[in-house]
């Protein structure tokens, strides 16, 4: 990694892992560690390694579709509402860890459903999980509910099923996540457009492994409010005038991109061109176990490619805080914590 602007290696590492940080872009098995994996497949043996040491290789990805395949496999381990529970806290612990104070975490209950958790035990054990999380580490967690798209309309059926007639009242946001490669967006408007008429913020995938016409089609049919990847958007300067203009955030995660192969390298990262247009921009880890990282190490990648010093890796926390569907009085809170933490 560059070292940003005036902090060395160390110091940088130190003052990311104290600041006070919210996620907005972070998958509900997608960040299941080694140590979670590896006691969900002890529970369930099958083709996931019940070796920790052995899962690195394991999530080691040739291509997106690659990736997906490896991704369901762990979905397969997710049987009971026990499994859920023990996830969902797990995950809330290791956020909390690194000084997460608030996330929205998706979530695709569907496939879980599907493969037989009942969704009345669904929904019991993740608010279980996010209210003993809030207790026990502080960290307040939200819901984004997500279509898995390679599962194609009947999965859009059920997710919107699932999220208006079972859906908590933390659950905030609809979206659709999976591959994007023959899986168009338009088809699934009328599943959003219900979903937002119930108040759910649309925040789907786009642009990830396509180019920019599926943000535009993201944007035009889904009404997104804020957009997963887009890593695409770097292609269409009129797209990022649009997002600029608009202030439709990005939820950016350098390093999924590079493990995925949506971007050739580092040095390549969009990020870079979207922060040069002014269109908004968080900061997150999307896999993060998945893809060997963590919202600390996204922090630093996204320091050294935007030249940041502490101000502006404040400032690039609170503009995770300004995208986030957090309630107004707690973006201000959460606002003065990281003022407070960079003026000191």
């Amino acid at each position: 990694m560059v070292a940003s602007a005036g902090l060395g290696s160390a110091e940088l590492s130190a003052f990311v892992a104290g600041l006070p940080k919210a996620e907005l872009h972070v998958h509900h098995v997608g960040s299941a560690s080694p140590r979670i994996v590896a006691e969900l497949a002890s529970r369930h043996p099958g083709v996931v390694p019940g070796d920790p040491d052995e899962l690195a290789s394991y999530f080691t990805f040739a291509d997106f579709a690659h990736f997906v395949t490896v991704y369901l496999s762990v979905v397969d381990l997710i049987r009971t509402p026990e499994d859920v529970r023990l996830l969902t806290y797990e995950v809330a612990a290791d956020m909390a860890a690194q000084n997460i104070r608030y996330a929205e975490l998706t979530v695709s209950p569907y496939t879980s459903v599907i493969r037989g958790v009942p969704v009345e035990g669904f929904m019991e054990a993740i608010e279980d999980a996010r209210v003993a999380a809030e207790r026990d580490h502080g960290l307040v967690l939200r819901w984004i509910f997500d279509i898995p798209g390679e599962l194609g309309l009947e999965a859009a059926e059920g997710t919107a099923t699932i999220a208006l007639e079972h859906g908590p009242s933390t659950l905030v946001g609809f979206g659709l996540g999976g591959p994007e490669i023959g899986v168009p967006r338009p088809q699934f408007k009328p599943y959003f457009d219900r979903a937002r008429a119930a108040g759910l913020h649309s925040v789907p995938h786009a642009g990830e492994t396509t180019g920019p016409q599926t943000i535009w089609d993201a944007l035009t049919e889904l009404g997104a409010e804020r957009i997963g990847h887009g890593t695409s958007a770097a292609q269409d300067p009129a797209l990022l005038a649009h997002l600029a203009a608009e202030g439709i955030p990005v939820e950016v995660s350098p390093t999924s991109n590079i493990a995925t192969r949506a971007v050739t390298d580092l040095d390549a990262h969009p990020l870079i061109a979207m922060a040069a247009a002014g269109v908004p921009v968080s900061i997150n880890s999307d896999d993060p176990p998945m893809f060997g990282t963590t919202l600390n190490r996204e922090y630093e990648i996204a320091a050294g490619l935007l030249k940041l010093d502490q101000s502006g890796l404040a400032d690039l926390a609170k503009a995770a805080v300004d995208a986030s569907f957090l309630h107004p009085a707690g973006k201000t809170a959460l606002r003065s914590e990281i003022d407070r933490y960079a003026a000191g």
